[in-house]
């Protein structure tokens, strides 16, 4: 078995070990059942950190051999690592990485039902879930950079690097960056639920900029007449895939009916929903929820078909890697 103690890289953070001393001596002394499932869950999590980072950075495998100096080649190299049916060509600490998140994320889950009763660790506990969930998602986001026309090869390198860097230390110092105005977003969407009404957005809109930051402000300002940005935060607003708001909105107009309730708007489409119903207080739901939008950006991009090719994390991270590039 592998002993934490015998490498000497961190596998979690400062603060992510003070979060779990302080929980397990408050399991401690109020339910030491709880106390000893914490203890041997976070124990076999540290024996997989231990695994996972003492694989080599793919900087240094043969997967990158003879490509680090060209940036073109080493963006084409990492983007190959993004598809799942290259799961066999994918570096194992890529793999191996993935792997921990997902565990890393189930154990402070455990910690965060653990601890219901105690509101000061269960607030940080959530901050540090949302946290895994955003690295989660950065990987995407960089994938997503990285094959963007947009962007130029200075760009991709630096974007590159810094995507290496995550899978060498399984955090994101970008996506940490940016955490506060995503943890916003989600927290404003979850206090101002949609009401649909008109379908026309304004309304949800409104609701969630009264408790949004400056830098989403902005972000919305810029990108106000751009029509995928609106597209995808109509969809991030509504739950809603864009064909699903298009028929919606067509059913208000053939029959003049001028709002739509909540209970209603499932019942005008034909089908199965395309997107899990989500809210803020899920982790899961919100990756979920992502992944179930960027899944059906794909499918527009290769079907040529109208919408957006972007969920609205990415636009807005990419917006940030613009600004701060500049």
């Amino acid at each position: 078995m592998f002993s934490a103690s015998a490498f000497s890289g961190k596998i979690l953070s400062d603060d992510e070990e003070k979060i779990i001393k302080k929980t397990e001596d408050w399991l401690g002394k109020n339910n030491p059942q709880d106390y000893a499932i914490v203890k041997e869950r976070f124990h076999r999590l540290r024996n997989l950190g231990v695994a996972v980072f003492d694989y080599p950075s793919i900087r240094n495998t043969q997967f990158l051999k003879g490509v680090l100096r060209n940036e073109k080649q080493m963006t084409e190299s990492l983007l190959a690592f993004s598809t799942a049916s290259h799961l066999l060509r994918t570096p194992t600490k890529v793999v191996a990485l993935r792997s921990f998140l997902v565990a890393k994320f189930h154990a402070f889950s455990l910690l965060s039902q653990v601890t219901a009763g105690n509101d000061v660790l269960h607030n940080h506990i959530k901050n540090i879930i949302f946290s895994v969930v955003c690295t989660l998602m950065a990987e995407d986001v960089y994938f997503s950079c990285l094959d963007d026309p947009g962007f130029s090869t200075n760009t991709k390198s630096r974007l590159a690097d810094d995507l290496i860097a995550l899978w060498d230390s399984g955090t994101d110092p970008r996506s940490i960056r940016h955490l506060t105005a995503l943890s916003s977003l989600w927290s404003a969407r979850d206090s101002a639920p949609p009401s649909f009404g008109t379908m026309d957005g304004n309304t949800e809109l409104i609701r969630i900029s009264i408790d949004l930051d400056s830098d989403w402000e902005e972000f919305l300002k810029e990108e106000s007449t751009n029509d995928e940005t609106r597209w995808a935060l109509e969809e991030f607003l509504f739950g809603l895939s864009f064909e699903e708001i298009k028929q919606v909105r067509a059913r208000l107009n053939r029959y003049g009916v001028s709002a739509v309730s909540y209970a209603e708007v499932r019942s005008y489409l034909d089908s199965k929903p395309a997107y899990s119903e989500v809210n803020g207080h899920d982790p899961r739901a919100i990756y979920d929820f992502f992944v179930e939008r960027k899944d059906a950006c794909m499918l527009r991009k290769r079907v040529s078909a109208l919408g957006p090719l972007h969920t609205l994390e990415e636009i807005y991270l990419k917006y940030r890697i613009i600004l701060e590039s500049g």
